[in-house]
């Protein structure tokens, strides 16, 4: 093919709001369950964190197996309405009714009853919330080269999220049983979630009726085989930098959001609303910021930096006094506005370069990939959560004749402040540390994207070429 350059993709405004509404939809369901299944099934349910361990372990497992087999799965799909899109479309209903189960375990039916529903919802959930989320991410590099419209629609991912974060921590809040009202059941937060489902399953849905794939990459891109595909990825250099970087700010987000409640509830014993709005509001404010810090400094010197500031925002909720931890809430609501809207723009860059290195342009392997070896991170942060504070001696409602005991040990208090601030603050700064080392910079980058540009003219005019021989035979 003779090399044809063209204009970088540039996308309409109404794309980009759009494309930000599954966002909200998926930030929305993943946040509730991050933060608000540790309590359930611990402090609510009274299930051990022996079983806890047990199905988190498992979950693990399954979440190491299934996105890099979705990944690839998507990738080599070939479909009139793309590789992507179906996929989005035709799950979103099985999302919602495996988010909801998730909160209808049978009170009072023994542990190992309660231990087998968790198991069982949580591995369903995973499944369907996976085949959403990758496709999702995979469609962001695809739909454009340009960084800056990259950028764009990743800030409005980003503000949508952000609204379905807090949302995660709001809803539930409203509904689950609270301190002073112990006798109520758990009724209203389960009819909460049921809501919650169906409205986040219908913005899914709505964003795959307004977004369109570029169709070249699917039609015009040779098939790689699995084991082919695998090879590539996991032999790329840039993308294990990413991906264990990726992997602390992934373990970051699970343990110190899922133990967010626990702050509120027995720490500064305040509304976890209020401490959402210290958290979440710099957070806001701060990915517009990002996107400028972007344009001055780099991506990957605004990561480090963000990164840096989230982790001692974070370090210092494990020792401030109650009265200071809404400053420390703050620094690292401003810290994570870059996490946020930053992070997978790197791998944007990874996927580009492997698209330079095989021919093929492999989003879905590549977020299936890093899936694989950082979703196991949530299940270390649930894990650690219920163990912490079963070592700390944590004193639970469901032992408690149902009560919330806000005279915990002083162990326990520690507890709370490690898994929210200490161990995530760590983890962070670590982050900061691997990210230097990633090697697409400079003139690299430079002539990184030359060639993208040249690459994705040529499967441009082979796909149109191929179009018209289509019409023209008939």
């Amino acid at each position: 093919m003779t090399a044809v350059t063209g204009p970088q993709k540039r996308l309409s405004l109404s794309t980009k709001v759009i494309y930000g509404l599954a966002s909200l939809g998926t930030s929305t369901v993943s946040s509730i369950y991050g933060a608000l299944l540790p309590i359930f099934y611990q402090d609510y349910l009274g299930l051990s964190s022996k079983w806890i361990g047990i199905a988190s372990a498992i979950y693990a497992i399954w979440n190491a197996l299934n996105d890099p087999i979705f990944g690839f799965i998507t990738d080599n799909t070939r479909s009139k309405l793309g590789r992507r899109i179906p996929y989005m479309r035709f799950t979103a209903p099985f999302l919602a009714l495996t988010f909801i189960l998730v909160w209808f375990a049978p009170e009072g039916a023994g542990e190992i009853a309660q231990f087998w529903w968790m198991l069982v919802t949580m591995l369903l959930y995973d499944t369907a919330y996976t085949i959403i989320g990758l496709v999702y991410g995979a469609l962001m590099p695809e739909l454009t080269e340009s960084d800056v419209e990259r950028n764009q629609l990743t800030i409005s991912s980003t503000l949508f999220g952000l609204v379905g974060y807090v949302l995660g921590f709001v809803l539930p809040d409203l509904f689950r049983p609270r301190p002073g009202n112990e006798a109520s059941s758990l009724m209203g937060l389960q009819m909460s979630m049921i809501a919650v489902g169906i409205i986040c399953a219908f913005l899914v849905i709505l964003t795959t009726l307004k977004v369109k794939e570029r169709r070249e990459f699917a039609m015009v891109d040779r098939k790689l085989k699995f084991w082919e595909s695998l090879g590539y990825t996991l032999t790329n250099k840039p993308f294990w930098v990413f991906v264990s970087m990726n992997f602390l700010i992934t373990f970051m987000m699970a343990i110190a959001t899922g133990s967010l409640y626990y702050l509120a509830d027995y720490v500064t014993q305040t509304s976890t609303m209020l401490l959402m709005v210290y958290l979440f509001v710099p957070m806001v404010i701060g990915v517009p910021l990002a996107n400028l810090a972007v344009k001055i400094v780099g991506l990957l010197t605004s990561q480090i930096i963000y990164m840096v500031i989230c982790g001692i925002g974070l370090l210092t909720i494990g020792f401030v006094p109650v009265s200071l931890i809404p400053v420390s809430l703050i620094i690292s609501g401003i810290g994570l506005s870059g996490q946020q809207s930053i992070t997978y723009n790197i791998l944007g860059l990874v996927i580009d370069a492997d698209e330079v290195r095989t021919g093929t342009r492999r989003e879905g392997s590549f977020f299936g990939a890093n899936a694989l070896l950082t979703k196991p991170a949530q299940s270390l942060a649930l894990f650690l959560t219920a163990f912490i504070l079963e070592r700390g001696g944590f004193i639970t409602r469901a032992v408690n004749n149902g009560q919330i005991l806000l005279d915990q040990p002083a162990t326990a208090i520690f507890g709370i402040r490690t898994i929210v601030g200490l161990i995530p603050g760590i983890a962070m700064l670590i982050g900061a540390v691997i990210i230097l080392f990633f090697p697409i910079k400079g003139q690299q980058l430079t002539e990184l994207k030359e060639k993208i540009m040249v690459m994705h003219a040529e499967k441009k005019a082979a796909f149109d070429a191929l179009e018209a021989e289509t019409v023209t035979n008939g």
